[in-house]
């Protein structure tokens, strides 16, 4: 096997390498797809508290390994208790100052996020969201390395 690369059509774009030529053409010019804000589906697991809306799946665009959406949590408002099975999360603070609350050595401790912050939540790792504020919604954009929703609530944090 050959790992010659395949260069784009336009030599302006970057070549790319470790594609063997026999695997880039089943991948090669499929179509992007775009979801239009506004338009995310609440059809994924919800936690009481919060709202998970669902962009790019499984279900909504055919995506294999990833899972992408938004969560928004209400002023005043906490989720309740969950973790995500065995997929890693990555969280991207949009607006609000959302706090995400875990247990480490037994107590709760507390992550205070602002606008631009990221957040890593290790798989099967139990956490809620909270909305200290008393005007101000807090939302956030999720990733997941698993392209389904995985959602597992919890009676608290402890299991």
């Amino acid at each position: 096997m050959s790992d010659e690369g395949v260069t784009a059509p336009d030599d302006s774009l970057a070549r790319l390498t470790h594609v063997r030529a026999g695997e880039a053409t089943a991948a090669w010019h499929q179509p992007l797809v775009q979801i239009i804000a506004g338009t995310l589906s609440g059809d994924t697991t919800q936690t009481s508290g919060m709202t998970r809306l669902e962009a790019i799946s499984g279900k909504t665009v055919g995506a294999e390994k990833l899972w992408m959406g938004e969560t928004h949590v209400a002023p005043a408002t906490s989720s309740g208790d969950h973790h995500h099975g065995e997929a890693e999360t990555a969280i991207y603070v949009v607006s609000g100052r959302p706090r995400f609350v875990f247990l480490e050595d037994g107590a709760e401790k507390v992550l205070q996020t602002s606008p631009g912050d990221y957040v890593f939540v290790p798989p099967y790792t139990p956490h809620r969201e909270e909305n200290p504020s008393p005007d101000t919604p807090a939302v956030v954009v999720i990733a997941r390395s698993t392209q389904e929703a995985i959602v597992v609530n919890l009676p608290s944090l402890a299991g």
